[in-house]
């Protein structure tokens, strides 16, 4: 599974030859790819992504954002192509992943449940 490398002084890990375990590698060729290819806007929504998965020959991209899901269904042809371009046949499938509250806001409902009404929040 992994080719292992010498170093002069100590045994570095891998370059995993494994597809399920180089997805982010394929995940920054098909970046690279766009970028090169010019497919600006493209490349700056794919640049931000890291929710990435390879599941049954399909690469999964998970984002939150509607504006980047609609840009990278627009452009799953040119994605499929960097795939093609890696030598690595599988299928593009887009989903939306869910919004996670930040911090703040999981904060906010713990005082909220700790002080009921007593509490007032001041933006």
């Amino acid at each position: 599974m992994y080719k292992w490398r010498l170093s002069k002084k100590k045994l570095i890990k891998p370059l995993a030859t494994n597809i399920s375990t180089n997805v982010r590698e394929i995940w920054g060729k098909v970046v690279l790819f766009l970028k090169e290819h010019k497919h600006v806007a493209l490349h700056v929504a794919c640049g931000d992504i890291t929710d990435v998965k390879i599941v049954d020959k399909n690469l999964i991209i998970a984002t939150a954002d509607t504006t980047v899901q609609g840009l990278l269904n627009d452009g799953k042809r040119e994605i499929e192509r960097a795939l093609s371009w890696q030598g690595v046949e599988m299928g593009v499938v887009i989903e939306k992943s869910e919004l996670l509250p930040s911090e703040i806001e999981l904060d906010k409902q713990k005082l909220e449940k700790l002080f009921g009404e007593k509490l007032k929040i001041v933006k």
